[in-house]
């Protein structure tokens, strides 16, 4: 069955490195070293694995596909970890001061100097469960805002990490707004991962965080470089980490960036198609529910306007396909455990590869080397069983 979506070429798309409406004023160098020296130093550091997937890349008529798994990143699930975890030292430790190192914040070290610190962010649940994580084991106090679509069991994978929960009606974009509020409010200290929040600083680090991916993989692939990406965006922050490293990094050689994002939630590609940022034009409603996001970044838009090569809103068969897909392989490729919104980016490749205009509009051939991003694991593996039809414990045993 042919799998509904939507792909704008970007016509604002610049492909040479440097002074891209500001982007390199985005993803820093210096931050992006920092970020690396702390969260190598997280204990329980490892990269995630980078799978290449020889058979569904024969099947799409392309000549390589990796994907980076991030199912297992800190025993968290996602990729989140590198943001919301490393954010959260980074700033305990700015509000005490040079006294202290981002090691001994993250060990806890210094956790009687910030216990009376309350930490907060709003999350569909995978940022949350960052923020709470790296608040644990910094010894700081948290509190998570959840937006009504966020399931029971990610809100019982936050609380079990010690943060408050507090639940609100509305959508993530609301929860965004009334987190804000709340932390203007007492003084807490708010580790958005959108700059809409209020203020830059927070999701800069998050980014900074993310941009570790881009290491990661350049490590593992030595001089090989993908001539495509696909990356899942909710806010953005993600894609734009991951498009504006590889930029920073390898100028016009970077792979062509496709951002893929649901048809109900499709800020970006709305964004790009009016050539300014712009809200979703559907409901939110989404099985991609870490992507159900209404408006765009600002800062990741920074990136994302000209940096990005072509947007995509994709339907959520596409997700639950690419999850069934990966669970039970064809050919020899090793069985992969990918959440709703981890699925995203295998979706969209899936959904392109298999559509002659959209292969033509993105110069995808038999000789293209791709690389997709597995966002998340099995988050909640209640979800999981109830799309794939098997545990997700199974599923990664093979």
């Amino acid at each position: 069955m042919t799998v509904p979506f939507h792909l704008h070429v970007n016509p604002r798309y610049e492909p040479a490195a440097g002074d891209i409406g500001g982007a390199e004023q985005v993803i820093l160098p210096e931050r992006r070293a920092a970020a690396r020296a702390a969260i190598t130093g997280f204990e329980g550091y490892r990269p995630t694995p980078l799978h290449r997937l020889d058979a569904l890349a024969a099947t799409r008529g392309i000549e390589t596909l990796w994907l980076k798994d991030e199912s297992g990143r800190f025993g968290l699930g996602s990729f989140k970890a590198l943001g919301g975890a490393y954010a959260v030292v980074h700033l305990l430790r700015e509000r005490l001061g040079d006294d202290v190192s981002i090691a001994d914040m993250a060990a806890g070290r210094a956790a009687s100097r910030v216990s009376d610190v309350t930490v907060c962010c709003a999350t569909d649940g995978n940022h949350g469960l960052a923020v709470a994580w790296g608040a644990s084991r910094a010894g700081a106090r948290c509190t998570v805002f959840l937006p009504g679509p966020v399931s029971e069991g990610r809100e019982r994978a936050i609380a079990a990490e010690g943060a408050d929960i507090v639940r609100i009606a509305g959508s993530y974009d609301e929860a965004v707004e009334t987190c804000a509020d709340e932390a203007r409010a007492r003084g807490w200290l708010l580790v958005s991962d959108t700059s809409h929040a209020g203020g830059d600083e927070a999701p800069s680090r998050v980014m900074h965080g993310y941009a570790m991916l881009v290491d990661e993989i350049r490590d593992a692939l030595a001089s090989t470089v993908p001539t495509h990406l696909f990356v899942q965006a909710g806010v953005g922050g993600l894609a734009a980490a991951v498009i504006g490293a590889f930029r920073q990094d390898l100028g016009s050689d970077s792979p062509k960036g496709v951002v893929v994002e649901p048809t109900s939630a499709d800020c970006l590609y709305q964004s790009a198609v009016n050539g300014r940022p712009s809200p979703a034009s559907g409901d939110l409603d989404t099985v991609m529910a870490c992507l159900a996001a209404a408006e765009v970044s600002p800062l990741a838009w920074q990136v994302l306007a000209r940096g990005a090569f072509a947007f995509m809103a994709l339907d959520d068969d596409g997700a639950t396909d690419a999850m069934r897909f990966a669970a039970a392989p064809v050919g020899g490729d090793p069985p992969l455990v990918l959440g709703e919104s981890g699925a995203a980016s295998l979706g969209g490749l899936i959904a392109v590869a298999g559509d002659a205009e959209a292969r033509e509009a993105l110069g995808l051939t038999e000789a293209s080397r791709v690389l997709v991003i597995g966002s998340e694991g099995a988050t909640d593996p209640d979800i999981y069983r109830r799309i794939v039809g098997r545990d997700p414990a199974a599923v990664a045993a093979g």
